[in-house]
């Protein structure tokens, strides 16, 4: 059984993580001839202070990214 697990960081609408979780079933099935019902996938959404860039938390990062 395929578990595909997928971390990010939050802000992406239902629709979007929605699309994500159909599209990588989709691919997974095609790609290893798996069953769509033996398939599944985690989603994980964590607050950029929480994932680190360069040593870095995220939103400072992208703090300094915007102001560039």
């Amino acid at each position: 059984m395929p578990l595909i697990h997928v971390s990010l960081i939050e802000g992406r609408s239902e629709e979007k993580i929605k699309n994500l979780i159909h599209n990588l079933t989709d691919t997974v099935a095609k790609t290893l001839d798996s069953p769509l019902p033996n398939i599944r996938v985690i989603v994980s959404e964590y607050p950029a202070s929480h994932w680190g860039i360069e040593g870095k938390p995220a939103s400072e990062v992208r703090k300094i990214s915007n102001e560039k």
